[in-house]
């Protein structure tokens, strides 16, 4: 028998890599047997030989023609001489329909196979995937375990990009040399008709820089996924994967007020935060009714101006990473890191993300109805801002409230205590310490062994004790994870 003798049909493409060379694989099916993996190139630079591997996907998708020869001759440019021929000759098998298969790796299934000498037909698994002895793997097959079969923590990026085409003739040679062919003409929309979309798609993934374009926009939204409020794997959801980015933040900065996703929960503030009506106009009044409510327009700025806080913290802290803050070039109205204290300029991409995790904590306090009281140094200073920005919002929606149509803003009842932010201030903290920060006649007080420090018992204000709670209040559960 020769060592090429028969024929199978390739499936798939898979990429293997390690440390020191990376390998392409063709999943192969047998009219007789198993599915069986055999090499088809190995090469050291593992992109390109993921470019290899969704050029031959590519080229096993066609149901006909011939790939375009640039597209095989660019990459192929790239490789060295024996992976090049390999790819050449892979792209021939597929074109021809064909693929040889050594000897070697076909095995005939018996005609009882093992498993069902075992027993361990169809009928041993119930309805609900639930079988009676686990598999020695150790856990169910992927694709096919649910949320509550998998011991582990589940954590869902979805991811949002958006990208300027400055130069779409070379967008489109970058995408074609790396395998991509635009759609054809008749399945392309008339706003569309180079395909544009589909060479960024082909280029964007994995995410790395596109020739011809400018990324925008890099955001993720991050979350774990809890059994407990319903969540479940993509693959057994019988709902839409979903995901709310926010408003935009510069939009937010420029005074303008964008509308809340379709179809987003708000919190109902009226229903949160009842407030009465005065009992009088006597400012003096003891009377519970007279003295200062949380009213809900005075919430709803806050919970706004928080989540605002909270995203472009996160979107911030992704474009710094674990760099030094420059004030002269990150200073401006679009940055929440340059509005800190100096003493946390030197912060590190984790420090940040916390940082705006304490701002989303705050908000999560008004959608609970509570009032938002810190309780660490970090969410006094998030709510200090917030209560900054949101008194500045006030003077977006004008004299007449009620008609400016911002969102559900104006439907939210009107009370005398409305937007009184200075008593928001006077209730929410137990000092106001951590602006002293801000003053050059206080450096050095954040340091707890200094001489000012114990004078004035302010405690540890340096950056790494800012997340610290409090000792007279209850602290945050420490597992809480992160909103994106």
């Amino acid at each position: 028998m020769s060592e090429h003798q028969l024929t199978a049909v390739p499936r798939d493409f898979l990429c293997e890599h390690t440390p020191s060379k990376s390998r392409v694989l063709v999943l192969l099916s047998h009219d007789d047997g198993p599915d069986s993996l055999q090499a088809v190139l190995t090469c050291r630079d593992s992109e390109l030989a993921y470019r290899a591997a969704e050029l031959l996907r590519r080229t096993l998708s066609r149901t006909a023609g011939v790939l375009p020869a640039l597209s095989v001759d660019g990459l192929c440019g790239q490789l060295p001489g024996a992976p090049a021929s390999s790819l050449r000759q892979a792209v021939s098998h597929m074109l021809a329909g064909t693929w040889p298969a050594a000897a070697g790796t076909l095995i005939t299934w018996p005609e009882e196979s093992e498993h069902k000498a075992l027993g361990l037909d169809d009928d041993a698994y119930s309805e609900d995937g639930d079988n009676g002895a686990a598999p020695e793997s150790g856990g169910p097959a992927r694709g096919e375990a649910r949320l509550r079969d998998l011991p582990g923590q589940v954590v869902r990026i979805t991811s949002l990009r958006e990208f300027h085409v400055r130069d779409r003739q070379t967008l489109l040679d970058a995408a074609g040399e790396q395998g991509w062919e635009p759609m054809p003409t008749d399945q392309l929309d008339d706003d569309d008709p180079h395909d544009v979309v589909g060479a960024v798609m082909w280029l964007a993934d994995p995410p790395v820089d596109v020739d011809g374009a400018d990324v925008l926009t890099e955001r993720s939204h991050i979350s774990m996924l809890r059994r407990n409020k319903g969540d479940e794997l993509a693959e057994w959801s019988t709902e839409p994967i979903v995901a709310d980015f926010g408003p935009g933040p510069r939009a937010a900065k420029a005074g303008e007020c964008p509308e809340h996703s379709l179809g987003e929960e708000l919190p109902d503030f009226t229903v949160l935060f009842p407030v009465e009506d005065p009992h009088c106009e006597d400012p003096e009044c003891e009377e519970e009714s007279c003295l200062w409510q949380l009213t809900p327009r005075t919430a709803d700025l806050l919970h706004t101006a928080l989540s605002l806080l909270a995203d472009e913290a996160y979107e911030d802290a992704e474009e710094l990473g674990d760099g030094r803050l420059v004030p002269d070039k990150h200073e401006g109205n679009w940055g929440v890191f340059p509005r800190l204290p100096k003493l946390t300029f030197a912060t590190d991409l984790q420090w940040r993300r916390r940082f705006a995790r304490a701002a989303d904590d705050l908000a999560d306090d008004l959608e609970r109805g509570h009032w938002p009281r810190p309780t660490c140094t970090a969410e006094e200073l998030a709510l200090h801002l917030a209560i900054d920005d949101a008194g500045d919002s006030v003077d977006e929606l004008g004299d007449d409230s009620d008609s400016t149509g911002h969102g559900t803003h104006s439907t939210l009842p009107t009370h005398r205590d409305d937007y009184d932010f200075g008593a928001c201030t006077d209730m929410f903290f137990q000092d106001t310490d951590v602006l002293m920060l801000y003053s050059s006649r206080f450096d050095g007080i954040e340091d707890p062994d200094g001489d000012a420090n114990r004078q004035l018992g302010v405690g540890d204000l340096r950056a790494q004790a800012w997340f610290e709670p409090f000792g007279n209040v209850t602290a945050r559960d420490p597992h809480r994870g992160f909103r994106r």
